[in-house]
């Protein structure tokens, strides 16, 4: 939300910017103007020759950047040059000369146009015009958005701060329209400190470069996030998600259902398990829970005993169960993979293996686990993410299973006592969170250097750790979703609050085991074993997939963890904790 409100306040300032000049006496004398004749057309001119330029931007540098890994190199210089642009005025008025020039005679033509028969036309084209002066001076903004698509491939996130930035821009301009000349004169005595600032930001922004092109993106700056920082970005989160819970539907008055749309379609799947494919037409006049897992998650690994009981427990009344297997990590692609955690797992229902996340899209899905509950007339009727409510969620059930004509017998919900990962989280906000090891999402490392991206690396292990706070020893390689050792005696260190500590874990090479060993705060873990680890501390990474390594029976507490790797070849993915 916050990135959405510097985005859509950059494009509020754009208009102060000294290159958007030259259209605006032309603006401004639309401003006696019917709004719907020449406010409005202007306005979509200028907000559509904005999203082409910005879109093949993004586009375009998220292209390079999957193209090759020279992308990355180019995605930074286009950074210094923005930072660059923004320093020198004189740079920027030389590089954006081009489009002025042609914005200045396609205003002049806008201005002709205007005394003939369309006036409407004639404000489209006065749009186009300011599209095209805006782009190219739009300001630090838009640069460091185009950027991060670029350096992290354009999505629909991207998409989003485009559009929040274009009616900032919108909003500025359609103030003017509204106020005129009053506005421009304003704007010409503030320019002096806009340049000030333009200057200030651009060297902000060759810092960062430097700062990125040396690898201190990861290193200094993440030493410097220590625990009290991680601390008060929590706080935020929970001041503005209390409990940490994810959205999830309401019941109306009296336990009504609403109807959230259509059972999307489940084509997106490229292959199935126990089952055929299914989809809405097949399985209409039943009762449908759709669950989105992956089998290295420790919240779908908590929530399948619950689901497996309510597939058991309905099946004779029409309840069908579909797991929906959404990959995060590249191993969790691997059709044989899946297939063992299905039958390790003990999942007896169908399960569509969705590694294109084309089921996922369908469903407009953003959360691991997420449940949605299909009514025998094919609409979506509830939905919850995450963990818990599990009673409600029956009695979701139980009212599709009654409305469909199948008697459910006793309301009574299922009792679930499960074992090793499975078994619910300790309860309290106050456990470590969920930390990924790979550059491309790793928070909170404090070995000294930082992470050195795609090269192997003798890390040293940090001398002091803060909460939440982790590291490396020995012969590394980072990459993007795993560190991965290169010589035997390898560890990682954690300084984490929590009851249990689960590790994603995988031999580099399938059939070549890695043994390790772990400590808490530098001794066996005894009685405090997690179930894939003995009392002395010695397990086996034999598999991709998540490994329970602690469990701490006095309940939560703030410990050190170490695991030392007495092989060469495992790759470590992500730490969660319950």
């Amino acid at each position: 939300m916050i990135l959405f409100l510097l985005a859509y306040l950059g494009g509020v300032l754009t208009i102060i910017s000294p290159c958007i000049l030259p259209v605006l006496p032309f603006v401004f004398a639309r401003a006696d103007k019917p709004f719907l004749r020449s406010g409005l057309p202007l306005l979509l001119g200028m907000a559509m020759t904005f999203a082409a330029v910005a879109t093949l931007a993004a586009v375009g540098g998220g292209w390079a950047v999957q193209a090759n890994a020279y992308g990355r190199i180019a995605a930074l210089v286009v950074l210094a040059a923005f930072g660059l642009l923004l320093l020198f005025p004189s740079l920027a008025d030389r590089a954006t000369r081009p489009l002025v020039a042609l914005g200045g005679r396609l205003s002049q033509s806008a201005d002709r146009a205007d005394h003939g028969a369309s006036s409407f036309f004639a404000s489209l084209l006065l749009g186009v015009a300011t599209g095209l002066l805006w782009a190219p001076c739009a300001g630090p903004v838009l640069g460091l958005v185009l950027t991060g698509a670029a350096l992290q491939g354009a999505s629909a996130h991207t998409s989003l701060l485009l559009l929040a930035y274009a009616a900032g821009a919108a909003t500025s301009l359609a103030l003017a329209l509204l106020v005129g000349g009053r506005v421009f004169a304003a704007m010409k005595r503030s320019i002096g400190v806009g340049e000030r600032i333009r200057k200030v930001l651009g060297i902000a922004v060759l810092i960062g470069v430097a700062a990125i092109a040396l690898g201190l993106d990861t290193g200094l700056l993440t030493r410097l996030s220590l625990s009290g920082t991680a601390r008060f970005e929590q706080g935020l989160l929970d001041r503005w998600q209390p409990g940490g819970a994810m959205p999830s539907a309401a019941m109306g008055n009296g336990g009504r259902l609403a109807d959230e749309g259509p059972f999307p379609s489940l084509s997106g799947a490229g292959e199935w398990i126990n089952s055929p494919p299914l989809g809405p037409a097949s399985l209409r006049g039943k009762v449908v829970l759709v669950d989105f897992w992956t089998y290295s998650c420790i919240n779908c690994l908590r929530s399948l005993p619950y689901v497996r009981a309510w597939a058991e427990k309905y099946r004779d009344q029409r309840l069908v169960v579909i797991g929906v297997h959404t990959p995060e990590f590249a191993f969790e692609k691997d059709p044989a993979n899946v297939r063992k955690a299905v039958r390790d797992l003990g999942i007896a229902y169908p399960v569509a293996i969705d590694n294109d996340h084309g089921v996922w899209r369908a469903f407009n899905n953003r959360y691991w686990p997420a449940h949605y509950f299909i009514d025998g007339r094919g609409r979506i009727r509830y939905h919850h993410f995450g963990e818990g409510d599990y009673a409600r969620s029956e009695r979701v059930i139980q009212r599709l299973l009654a409305e469909n004509g199948s008697a459910v017998g006793s309301a009574g919900t299922v009792t679930v006592a499960a074992s090793g990962a499975g078994a619910a989280a300790a309860q309290g906000k106050a456990r470590s969170p969920e930390t990924y090891l790979g550059y491309g999402k790793a928070m909170r490392f404090t070995s000294p250097g930082g992470l050195a991206r795609d090269a192997r690396h003798d890390y040293a292990l940090p001398t002091a750790l803060p909460r939440d706070g982790w590291g490396l020893g020995g012969a590394w390689t980072a990459g993007r979703e795993q560190v991965s050792l290169g010589a035997a005696g390898g560890r990682i260190v954690y300084r984490f609050r929590g009851r249990d500590v689960h590790l994603v874990l995988g031999p580099a090479q399938p059939g070549r085991p890695v043994r390790f060993r772990v400590t808490i705060d530098g001794k066996a873990p005894g009685a405090d074993h997690g179930t894939d680890v003995d009392p002395r501390g010695n397990g086996v990474v034999d598999g991709q997939r998540l490994y329970q390594l602690v469990r701490l029976h006095g309940g939560m507490a703030e410990r050190t963890f170490a695991i030392e790797f007495l092989d060469p070849g495992v790759q470590a993915f992500a730490f969660t904790f319950g």
